[in-house]
């Protein structure tokens, strides 16, 4: 059925079947991150290692999914089934059209419920870094003149004040999840008297691609400057590698990698502070002062949904920690 327009359309040309499939397929390869990718291979081989154990079909049946539920649920903690289930559809719905169905059934969620409510554990959570902490950091490395030094203490306080993750800091360890689309580049910073802002071309919350930027804001008063140990990095960096692209980097000349970064970070704190203690740290402390959940989830692009119950604990800390500071002021009066 054809039918005229009075709209007019540019010229395009028609593609091939074989330049459509393959342009489909790459689409498909870039709707999930490779680190999500290979975390979702892992669960389905935990899935498929249950059902040849179990002598059952690969089908994912309302019985089968309850019956994995309650036996990973035995294995490691039953929040993270959650997880599993998410890879698991993801995997096996080309395959099995209905899995999304099977898998929200009023069987597999329950007996899920069950489980978490059975065998589930407290968690336990990374302690968050404090301005303390990294006050103590920048006494230990402020007069260091080791250009690794200034690096790892840029990111620790760019980390903690603008609520990034380590992934957006640094690289994965493992190469194949090494990607230039995610690396911060020198051409976007800006600086001026007052602040600092560059681009974060993605991230882990962003699916539109147009990444976000990221501000540091002068801050004269305060113990820790985040803006003037930026400002000493970049010039730093500046002086060695004028001509290379990416924003931060190691003495070496290489993009900082996770495994860099924990071992700076060992140097000055025990395993209860991991990477996660710097974005945790920052939202803390943004409560601690005041500022409102929602701005503080916005600063931080955290999801509504994965956010909401994270920042309302920051939130509760923060309060805990003002409502000290308020009792220490009024014992001293």
């Amino acid at each position: 059925m054809s039918r005229e327009t009075r709209s007019k359309q540019p010229v395009r040309e028609a593609w091939t079947l074989e330049r459509l499939e393959l342009e489909r397929s790459l689409a498909l390869g870039f709707a999930i991150e490779s680190t999500t990718a290979s975390a979702y291979d892992s669960h389905l081989n935990s899935y498929l290692n249950f059902c040849r154990l179990h002598n059952r079909a690969v089908e994912p049946t309302e019985d089968t999914l309850s019956f994995f539920v309650v036996w990973l649920s035995h294995h490691i903690e039953p929040r993270s089934v959650d997880s599993y289930l998410s890879g698991i559809v993801n995997r096996l719905e080309t395959h099995f059209p209905h899995v999304r169905e099977t898998r929200k059934s009023i069987l597999v969620t329950r007996t899920l419920k069950g489980c978490k409510r059975r065998l589930s554990k407290p968690i336990q959570r990374k302690q968050p870094l404090t301005v303390e902490d990294l006050g103590r950091v920048m006494d230990a490395l402020s007069a260091s003149d080791t250009y690794n030094d200034g690096l790892f203490l840029a990111l620790l306080v760019t980390g903690f004040k603008t609520l990034q993750r380590l992934a957006e800091l640094c690289w994965p360890n493992t190469k194949k999840h090494q990607s230039y689309r995610k690396v911060p580049l020198r051409h976007t910073l800006i600086l001026t008297d007052t602040s600092a802002s560059y681009t974060l071309p993605r991230h882990k919350s962003g699916t539109s691609g147009e990444g976000c930027e990221i501000l540091l804001l002068e801050e004269r008063q305060e113990r820790v400057d985040a803006l003037k140990i930026f400002r000493r990095y970049v010039g730093a960096r500046d002086k060695l590698f004028m001509h290379h692209p990416q924003l931060w980097l190691t003495a070496a000349g290489t993009i900082p990698t996770r495994a860099w970064f924990m071992r700076y970070l060992r140097r000055f704190f025990p395993s209860t502070i991991s990477g996660h203690s710097m974005r945790a740290g920052g939202a803390t402390a943004l409560a601690g002062t005041g500022v409102a959940p929602a701005l503080i989830q916005a600063a931080g692009r955290w999801s509504f949904r994965a956010g909401f119950k994270y920042v309302f604990l920051c939130v509760r800390i923060g309060s805990f920690l003002l409502t000290i500071k308020k009792k220490k002021k009024e014992i001293a009066l």
